[in-house]
């Protein structure tokens, strides 16, 4: 039997933002632990553009033509044979597989170990800022760094994607946090719970000498020698750069600098998004929206995180009536 087809944006070879094109693909089926969500809006991230121009053919078999994408909010429209948590017309978001995409789709298969019902308060466009970042600050500021209340730290890059959702977390935390920015984002980066803020390009972030107990670096960039300086002796250096985080990095960060360092790799987690959502339901966090895009217009977002300076996150809106409801009233008009 003809499987049934949806519209994606995608690519069949790699290059710049223009190879992203509209394709007709194959609508996915669940599998008996999957749930088929009906996309709403998807998150835009540098990884994916990083798939998009060939960055890592070398160490993943990336199938072409390729649908990116990472996150997902929608409603459920179908689930496996074994998927008992989840029913359809249920409002819900996800992270998906960094490497294996599928997100810039009309529908998504997720693991339903892997869904969380989208928070109180917030639209299905909203909700798809979410997952990737907020998993990502949640699991260096938790996981990594084990950050712990009253400690101080210190969040490089605290405007963007990742670290607009830290620097909430850090405070949800109980921690006493400072960001790092470029000087047009320093208000915003106060407004979302940060003590207080430095410039990147100007001011010194240890002035008078180490101040801090944990260091996170949200965008991928490793000023060793001004981190270093800036941590008490025994401090945790965080980055979302894996490869820092191996064994040799780890090693070479004791004996040149006496702190640890850690690379961060985020995984899809249900129960974590739930931990999220329930901070996002109370008010202590919320997603920071730069841009959004049609999703026919991916390629312009593209270029645009490529530049590196996007205030928070960009989404690409796939159903525009669906992106703009709740949660309750998504669920009401998926199950009418």
């Amino acid at each position: 039997m003809k499987r049934e087809t949806m519209r994606a944006t995608g690519f069949r070879k790699y290059g710049p933002a223009d190879v992203l094109e509209t394709l007709e693909v194959a609508r996915p089926v669940p599998a008996p632990g999957e749930v088929l969500v009906r996309v709403a809006s998807a998150g835009v991230n540098p990884a994916d553009a990083y798939l998009r121009g060939g960055r890592f053919r070398f160490v993943t078999r990336t199938k072409l033509p390729f649908v990116p994408g990472a996150d997902v909010a929608g409603v459920v429209e179908a689930v496996g044979a074994d998927v008992t948590r989840f029913e359809p017309g249920e409002a819900v978001y996800a992270m998906l597989p960094n490497l294996a995409g599928g997100g810039y789709a009309e529908y998504a298969v997720v693991d339903a170990r892997d869904v969380a019902r989208v928070p109180e308060g917030l639209t299905l466009g909203e909700a798809a800022a979410v997952p990737l970042a907020a998993l990502t600050a949640l699991k260096a500021l938790r996981d990594g760094a084990s950050l712990k209340d009253g400690e101080r730290v210190l969040i490089h890059g605290a405007s963007g994607g990742v670290g607009t959702f830290a620097v909430q977390i850090a405070r949800a935390m109980g921690a006493r946090v400072s960001g790092v920015a470029s000087g047009r984002n320093a208000e915003l980066v106060r407004s979302l719970g940060a003590d207080e803020v430095f410039d990147y390009v100007h001011d010194d972030v240890a002035p008078g000498g180490a101040r801090y107990d944990k260091l996170f670096g949200a965008v991928n960039v490793f000023p060793f020698r001004m981190w270093r300086r800036a941590l008490h002796p025994g401090g945790v250096i965080v980055t979302v750069n894996p490869a820092l985080g191996n064994a040799v990095a780890r090693w070479i960060s004791r004996v040149v600098g006496d702190v640890r360092l850690e690379g961060v790799l985020v995984r899809p987690s249900g129960p974590d998004l739930e931990r999220i959502g329930a901070w996002i339901s109370t008010g202590q966090i919320r997603p920071v929206i730069d841009r959004r895009y049609a999703l026919s217009d991916a390629a312009e977002a593209h270029r645009y995180v490529e530049t590196r300076r996007a205030r928070g996150k960009l989404l690409l809106v796939v159903d525009e009536r669906l992106a703009g409801q709740t949660a309750k009233r998504a669920h009401h008009a998926g199950t009418a």
